[in-house]
């Protein structure tokens, strides 16, 4: 059983764990994106979450906190002045972590974190209403085209004023093929 053992030791001693989680934590915070394995990046999530809301209250007493686990003058730097401002208003879930599949060499799961007010490509894809699809049949689909087109044929044309008195003034000759070759013939 797994009675209070609640960290995932990452097959490290605590000394070496510590140390890759905040240097995981600052490349996260430098570069709002890493991809890891997918172990390493719900560990980081754990380290990375409470130190996001931290920076929320930008204090000289909280900077020290939140520099005590980072370790990086650059990253601490970063969090409190961009960062922050941005995720001021989110109650939690600052990152977010997708699974890209599986590494080549040992097949280890891998995953991509990244901050979720950082992506653009998705808060611009969040914006735009999804398209419904369905595993239907197309039969279905080909048949409601058709009705589709049959309603649109029997609709009238409606057609601009300046249209019509633009093709009023200047009437348009047109001579089909079977026209054409037979004026040739009699010639």
């Amino acid at each position: 059983m797994r009675h209070n053992r609640k960290v995932n030791h990452l097959s490290r001693k605590s000394g070496h764990r510590k140390a890759l989680l905040s240097n995981m934590a600052g490349s996260l915070i430098l570069h709002k994106r890493i991809e890891t394995t997918l172990a390493k990046a719900k560990a980081l999530r754990i380290y990375v979450e409470p130190l996001l809301t931290k920076s929320k209250d930008d204090t000289m007493h909280s900077r020290r906190v939140v520099f005590q686990y980072l370790k990086n003058k650059y990253a601490v730097s970063e969090l409190f002045r961009i960062i922050a401002p941005k995720i001021a208003d989110r109650p939690g879930g600052y990152t977010r972590v997708l699974k890209t599949g599986f590494r080549k060499g040992d097949a280890a799961e891998m995953a991509l974190i990244e901050l979720v007010d950082f992506n653009e490509a998705a808060l611009a894809g969040g914006k735009k209403a999804a398209k419904k699809t369905t595993r239907r049949s197309r039969a279905k689909k080909a048949d409601t085209t058709a009705a589709t087109a049959a309603t649109v044929a029997a609709e009238p044309a409606t057609v601009p004023a300046e249209t019509t008195a633009t093709a009023a003034a200047a009437p348009v000759v047109e001579e089909t093929a079977d026209e054409t070759s037979a004026a040739e013939t009699e010639k």
